[in-house]
């Protein structure tokens, strides 16, 4: 259950993180909103060039993976010899 809960937790955070990421990306240009909503390197490089306006979408983003990361972890059997 617990698996479950942080997965969907994480994935919400995710989801969260990267719509901010789009639309703080389309605020600043159109060019950098089609840019990051279709190549993955351009968001990359969006996010280096505006750090400060991108800063609250990376690292929810990245809270989002690391308790995905953790549900994932914790729901594993643990190995048989």
């Amino acid at each position: 259950m617990l698996t479950a809960v942080l997965m969907l937790a994480g994935g919400i955070l995710l989801l969260i993180g990267s719509i901010m990421f789009i639309v703080n990306a389309f605020k600043v240009s159109v060019g950098w909103g089609l840019g990051v909503l279709f190549l993955a390197p351009v968001g990359l490089v969006f996010l280096v060039k505006n750090w400060q306006e991108s800063k609250k979408s990376f690292l929810l983003s990245l809270a989002g993976t690391a308790l995905i990361v953790v549900g994932v972890l914790l729901g594993q059997p643990a190995p048989t010899p």
